[in-house]
């Protein structure tokens, strides 16, 4: 933070003295301020002054002037932070800022300070959750000035600005298509598929839309129902899995995995019963963690562009608030599958 040599905050005050002009001029300067006739050396004296001291404005003095914050809140709710997460958190930063917007994110794991306190202190242009939350709380934000609400999982999905009588509209993100590409691309050579579920209750929001897409496309294909186990990440449970997979009439044959980190788990406990994917499971995963490649056998798995994600993301928030026609459904999401040899 910017301050004195007596530690107070730098003001519009002190800029004005060091530069020689008035508050107005640094305001119609530092602002940009159309329709105002000032001088290029003096504006540029504004200017250099503004940088000696460090000056900068205070996030209340922007949303004064502007009649908007220009912060969007990012709520994650208690799940691992891991590799493509922390991805997607850097990219919607960058997307954001491509609208003069700052991402700020906030946990949701314990012991942190309530959702309720950190919004209020920060009145956000908008707010963006991974997951949903109750309504009450979107209202309570309405009601204080947060022009929109958003929750990219969950079943009520959506703007919430919407009334609570409003139907319930589509996910901004969806994670259907996630399991249904794992399971197009196995289906042509395995029979019967499983699915390696994660042990952490928080993540069914995502597990369960995935699971559901490896089951559609198996009713399509005429297979029988994905055989679901839970696999921890633990060599002893995943290897209790992988024996119930390959003893059942018929054995599964190609396993569809909630993520990369199960799939390695998968791919482990094979090995420690002697055998190796894909001859006798094969495996795929989902987010192409670092590691993924350097697996022996590599794991196939799936990618996801988190960076147009992130860029859909901030373009729905920033319409929303410029009350622009929203789109309908989910934003653009791409997907592709990354071959390798276990799969």
């Amino acid at each position: 933070m910017a301050g004195t040599s007596s530690g107070r905050r730098v003001t519009s005050g002190d800029v004005a003295r060091e530069a020689g002009v008035s508050r107005a001029t640094v305001s119609y300067v530092l602002n940009d301020t159309p329709h105002q006739k000032i001088a290029e050396a003096t504006r540029r004296r504004v200017w250099e002054a503004a940088a000696r001291l460090g000056y900068a404005p205070s996030a209340a003095a922007r949303t004064l002037r502007t009649g908007r914050s220009d912060i969007v809140l990012g709520v994650l709710p208690d799940w691992p932070i891991q590799h493509v997460l922390g991805r997607l958190i850097q990219q919607l930063t960058n997307a954001f800022a491509e609208h003069e917007f700052t991402f700020l994110v906030h946990s949701s794991a314990q012991p942190a300070r309530p959702l309720r306190e950190i919004w209020r202190a920060l009145t956000p242009a908008a707010v963006l959750a991974l997951n949903e939350f109750p309504e009450t709380e979107a209202e309570a934000m309405r009601a204080a000035g947060v022009e929109v609400v958003m929750t990219m999982h969950g079943s009520a999905a959506g703007d919430a600005r919407s009334s609570p009588v409003s139907p319930r509209v589509s996910p901004l993100v969806s994670e259907e298509p996630i399991g249904a590409l794992q399971a197009r691309h196995l289906v042509d050579s395995h029979r019967r598929l499983g699915y390696a579920y994660p042990d952490l209750p928080r993540l069914d929001v995502l597990a369960q839309p995935r699971l559901d897409g490896v089951r559609e496309v198996c009713a399509e294909r005429g297979l029988p129902e994905p055989d679901v186990r839970t696999v921890p990440l633990d060599l002893n449970g995943a290897t209790e899995a992988v024996k119930t997979w390959l003893a059942a009439d018929p054995p599964v044959t190609g396993i569809c995995a909630f993520n990369d980190d199960i799939a390695m788990a998968v791919l482990l406990a094979l090995q420690s019963l002697g055998l190796r994917a894909p001859h006798d499971l094969a495996v795929i995963g989902v987010d192409d963690i670092p590691g993924a490649a350097l697996l022996r056998p590599a794991l196939t798995t799936v990618v996801r562009d988190t960076d147009t994600l992130a860029r859909g993301l901030a373009r729905r928030v920033v319409d929303a608030l410029d009350r622009k026609e929203a789109s309908a459904g989910p934003v653009e999401d791409p997907l592709r599958v990354e071959v390798r040899d276990s799969a």
